[in-house]
């Protein structure tokens, strides 16, 4: 919260509330209060008051979790009917009894047991079908509506990201710098023939890629290095650096209105960013800050889902 004289009591700092439960103060200034959300707190639309101060209530909107007992390693994905698939990725080479889950919009959660390792990126296509891939197999699968999994391509590397054009394209990042490119076949096809279609630093974790309304792949690949960047892949094929200043970016999805948003899991000034993509130097502006986030995506009725590697929420 920020503000102006905001008071600072004599005998401890001030006292806040979150939806009537009192929160725990890490930081007070005259000009500003950082708080913890208590976690009796309510998701939605919650009352915020500073007891010492009269007058009218903030409000804050607070995540709502979805579901937790997952692990990812990049975003959870929504289907066009509001159901959020999740993954329980694993360390890299073991095979969870449920690698992936959907949880229904109504809030109940579906196992899906398909035979997967290590369950690592998914991406929508324009058939309805759920691509996933698999980091230790170095492959992608096709889930189809029914819930079969089937080999779609294989020897794809280190198969992380992945993200789907309009016009049916499949982009695969190999975290050891190559993204390739599949064309999306129908059911029951063959896998098609994989096509370089780029080549980028290599990655110390997942690469995580987005398909702009631009016509660009956008890719993020976390390395070792003080600061990272987000690439931007055009249509041409050439690779260029959008902006940098990031910490470890992680996952990317792009609004209703083409900006994109990043999560940054370092520590400090980790959270989530928003970059407009369309300005001249285009700058990640810090929107919430939490630590340890891996994924982002927007959800087709409203708000944006966001995800650690245990937890999504939804705001």
């Amino acid at each position: 919260m920020l503000g102006s004289r905001l008071p600072m009591p004599t005998d401890g700092p001030p006292h806040v509330t979150v939806g009537g439960h009192e929160a725990r103060v890490v930081a007070a200034s005259s000009r500003a209060i950082t708080v913890v959300v208590p976690k009796e707190s309510d998701g939605g639309a919650q009352p915020v008051r500073v007891v010492e101060v009269p007058g009218e209530t903030l409000v804050l909107d607070v995540a709502t979790v979805v579901t937790t007992d997952v692990h990812q390693v990049d975003g959870p994905l929504c289907d066009r009917a509001g159901a959020v698939y999740v993954t329980h990725s694993g360390s890299r080479g073991t095979k969870a009894p449920v690698p992936m889950s959907r949880v229904n919009p109504d809030g109940t959660r579906d196992p899906l047991s398909v035979e997967i390792a290590n369950p690592t990126s998914m991406a929508l296509g324009p058939d309805n079908a759920i691509y996933v891939s698999s980091r230790f197999e170095g492959q992608v699968y096709r889930i189809t509506t029914d819930g079969r999994a089937e080999l779609y391509a294989t020897d794809l590397g280190v198969a992380t990201g992945l993200a789907c054009a309009p016009d049916g394209r499949l982009f695969v990042g190999d975290r050891s710098g190559t993204i390739n490119c599949i064309s999306v076949g129908q059911s029951g096809e063959s896998p098609r023939h994989v096509e370089v279609y780029a080549e980028i630093p290599p990655s110390v974790a997942a690469f995580h890629l987005a398909f702009g309304p631009d016509g660009c792949l956008y890719v993020t690949a976390p390395t070792l290095a003080s600061q990272d960047v987000v690439y931007r892949v055009t249509p041409t094929r050439e690779v260029q650096v959008v902006c940098g200043s990031f910490g470890r970016p992680q996952g990317l999805a792009f609004d209703h209105s083409g900006t994109l948003f990043v999560t940054d899991a370092l520590a400090g000034a980790a959270g989530l960013y928003r970059v407009d993509v369309r300005a001249a130097t285009p700058t990640p502006e810090l929107v919430i800050a939490a630590a340890h986030l891996v994924g982002v995506a927007f959800h087709p009725q409203g708000g944006m889902l966001l995800a650690s590697s245990d937890t999504v929420w939804r705001l």
